[in-house]
């Protein structure tokens, strides 16, 4: 089987009613957003960043894997699928993708903060916490990579992007960096789709489809019969 290396996006979970945190006016759900989104926020007012995650957490419940990434995992049954997303939602797992890389956290886990190799998963009647929480001996933090902090997860990426025979990036502005980067790991000759209703500028030779995920992934599957 090929290798489908597909690097997601805020666009792909935008159409499920996730919103995204970059908007012009710098607020995410109202919220400054280097008060919940960075490592100097999270030491000044520890709370609020808690409080905030339990709302998002209790957002994402409610929500549900759009034709998109319900497409993305049928794609299973052709290609061998990674996925590297830089969303933080549990969208692509629920949809049935078992290849997932997530470059930025994931919502629904917190993790130690004395020891970052411990994370724990958040039981759906249990989606709340504080700065006082303790899970097995432990305190927490949302295990989410704020602004102010590596991106640890950035080099396994790197390897699969490297790795690809086909690249497909969804839903993106390609603004976000190191995310954006991957696009130049991608070995010279492989094909690269790139799906986003108001795409940015892109090397050529990259097949842009332009359009939102769930009509751009529809669009994208009769492309890659080719391949088969």
């Amino acid at each position: 089987m090929k290798k489908l290396v597909i690097s997601t996006g805020a666009g792909i979970s935008a159409e499920s009613g996730i919103r995204t945190f970059r908007d012009a006016d710098g607020l995410w759900e109202n919220y400054p957003v280097m008060d919940v989104c960075s490592a100097d926020g999270y030491m000044r007012d520890p709370a609020l960043v808690h409080r905030f995650y339990n709302e998002r957490r209790h957002q994402l419940a409610t929500a549900q894997p759009n034709a998109a990434h319900k497409a993305l995992a049928e794609l299973e049954r052709l290609f061998a699928v990674y996925i590297i997303t830089q969303n933080v939602d549990d969208l692509h797992e629920r949809a049935g993708s078992t290849n997932i890389l997530h470059l930025h956290g994931e919502l629904m886990k917190v993790r130690a903060i004395d020891d970052d190799s411990l994370t724990f998963r958040l039981m759906p009647d249990a989606l709340d916490t504080t700065p006082e929480t303790v899970i097995d001996g432990h305190r927490v933090r949302p295990h989410i990579v704020f602004f102010q902090e590596a991106v640890p997860n950035f080099e396994p990426a790197t390897e699969l992007a490297a790795q690809a025979d086909i690249f497909v990036i969804i839903g993106t502005s390609l603004v976000v960096y190191p995310a954006a980067a991957l696009l130049h790991y991608v070995r010279a000759g492989v094909p690269i789709y790139y799906i986003d209703p108001n795409p940015a500028e892109v090397p050529a030779g990259v097949h842009v489809i332009k359009a939102n995920a769930t009509e751009g992934v529809a669009i994208l599957a009769k492309e890659l019969e080719r391949y088969i």
